[in-house]
């Protein structure tokens, strides 16, 4: 759902927007209450399949964000080409004291609140990204 959202959203600098799982044991369509939650608030993301985190995906300009701590940990535990400078918790990222939790197995209503809380978070990434750019920085 982050990576629909933040791929709505304006940035001034382009950037590539990928989504990643850290249990991915084969491609699977987006989960369908989250497909629900996100047509519901006009993001379409026909076509999406899942894709399991790699090596490959950890470079010098590469920003991971995850919803967890725990994320966090096993990404620096596992991946030796993760830096720790480029893996945040997101809510952390932008200021925010609490964790985004994740609905995964939840309900409905689960999946929606979690969509809510990661567009207020997601815009205050954009905020960020955005007066990075004006200030001149990386």
């Amino acid at each position: 759902m982050a990576a629909g959202i933040l791929q709505e959203c304006n940035l001034k600098h382009p950037v590539e927007i990928l989504a990643r799982g850290l249990v991915v044991l084969f491609p699977e369509p987006l989960n369908q209450k989250a497909e629900t939650v996100m047509i519901s608030n006009g993001i379409n993301m026909d076509g999406f399949m899942s894709t399991q985190l790699t090596e490959e995906d950890f470079s010098e300009d590469a920003l991971v964000l995850v919803m967890e701590h725990s994320q966090r940990e096993k990404i620096l535990e596992k991946y030796g080409h993760a830096d720790p400078e480029n893996v945040y918790v997101l809510t952390e990222l932008v200021g925010d004291e609490l964790e985004i939790i994740d609905p995964y197995g939840g309900t409905l209503q689960a999946y929606g609140l979690c969509y809510e809380t990661m567009r207020k978070t997601i815009l205050k990434l954009v905020n960020l990204l955005n007066e990075s750019e004006d200030n001149g920085t990386d």
